[in-house]
């Protein structure tokens, strides 16, 4: 029976269910019905030895039989007939998506359905699927662009260390402080980008525990303002602070991750002689750390992908080669860890760029 095609499956079913009514139906009137008939034969004035009453009783029996059996075979005729329609109604839909799962099962991300005359809930459960299907081809595009994307950027280190093994082999080279210094450079180069996709990774998927603790925002910022100073007078870049002391509740080592991350790519983007200012604003419900630098700025193209894994928008972000890549995507992924947000805008090229970190504000520190 399991092999059955629906139609077939729901007029058996049908067909028992009727079986066993007409059956039921038949051995209370073989049991019950004639003595009761006799009975009430005998109250109407009939002597019991009359040749009326046998009579009576097989015409009462052969209508019995004939009603029942009429009964049946309209019924299952009806149960044919709904049989039928609900195959029509519900069979083509579940064909349909079964159909769909196969090319989906099969690689095809593009496979979607439209379910009507089903019912709501066959409408319900195509849209589900063509939900899973939308899903399911995000995450095979992500991963499709990150093999190509970490494929990439391991081509140039790796292709370093293999000149420079080959020249020391060949003799071409040989191993002093500039050799090893470069060797030194490209392993950690692979090193740092094993890790950070790990980290975005791991963000990504909720898979980082926050210690968080409520944290006057001055001494939150502090630290990545300290560790970015020497880089900053370094390069020749003002780098002024500005934010209130207010009480926030996050992790302070993720939010030095962030703010450096930030930092990192405002230096990175602006010219020596200018600056880039770090400030903050507040709600009643959250707080907003901005780092405005005066650089290159993004056109709207490069603003929709800017914390995409390993993009870079135009030629001083593809001639950079000092980070992995990817340092903004943790920052995004760390700050809606905490509950907030990173956003970016840019008025265009040549008017510099803006990152804006929000988290959530703890307005009651006692109550914590």
């Amino acid at each position: 029976m399991g092999a059955w095609r629906l139609g077939t499956r729901l007029f058996v079913a049908q067909a028992i269910v009727l079986f066993a009514i007409v059956a039921s139906a038949g051995l209370t009137a073989a049991i019950i019905g004639p003595p009761l008939f006799h009975a009430h034969l005998l109250d109407t004035g009939h002597p019991p030895d009359s040749p009326e009453i046998v009579h009576i009783e097989r015409a009462f029996a052969d209508a019995s039989m004939i009603s029942l059996t009429v009964g049946l075979l309209v019924a299952l005729a009806a149960s044919l007939g709904i049989s039928w329609y609900l195959t029509r109604r519900i069979g083509h839909p579940v064909e349909v998506l079964t159909q769909a799962a196969g090319r989906l099962s099969r690689g095809d991300y593009d496979a979607r359905v439209t379910v009507t005359g089903g019912g709501p809930e066959l409408s319900t459960m195509g849209d589900t699927f063509n939900t899973m299907a939308d899903r399911l081809g995000d995450v095979e595009n992500t991963r499709r662009r990150l093999l190509s994307d970490l494929a990439h950027e391991m081509r140039t280190p790796i292709a370093t260390l293999n000149a420079h093994l080959e020249g020391i082999a060949d003799g071409v080279l040989t191993w002093d402080d500039n050799t090893q210094a470069v060797v030194e450079q490209q392993a950690q180069r692979l090193t740092r980008l094993a890790r950070d996709l790990d980290e975005v990774s791991r963000a990504e998927e909720g898979r980082i525990e926050l210690q968080t603790s409520v944290q006057p925002l001055t001494d939150l910022v502090e630290p990545a303002i300290r560790q970015a100073r020497h880089a900053y007078d370094t390069k020749g870049v003002t780098l002024t602070v500005r934010v209130d002391d207010v009480p926030v509740r996050a992790d302070p080592q993720r939010v030095a991750q962030i703010l450096g991350n930030l930092l990192t790519n405002a230096l990175r983007h602006t010219p020596q002689g200018r600056r880039v200012d770090v400030t903050s604003t507040s709600t009643p419900d959250a707080v907003t750390i901005s780092v405005a630098d005066t650089g290159q700025g993004m056109t709207a193209e490069q603003l929709a992908h800017i914390f995409e894994r390993f993009y870079r928008g135009d030629a001083a972000r593809e001639a950079d080669k000092g980070g992995s890549g990817i340092g903004l995507t943790i920052a995004k992924a760390l700050a809606e860890a905490h509950g907030g947000s990173l956003t970016a805008t840019s008025d265009g090229e040549g008017t510099g760029a803006t990152l804006r970190l929000t988290l959530p504000r703890e307005t009651h520190q006692s109550g914590r």
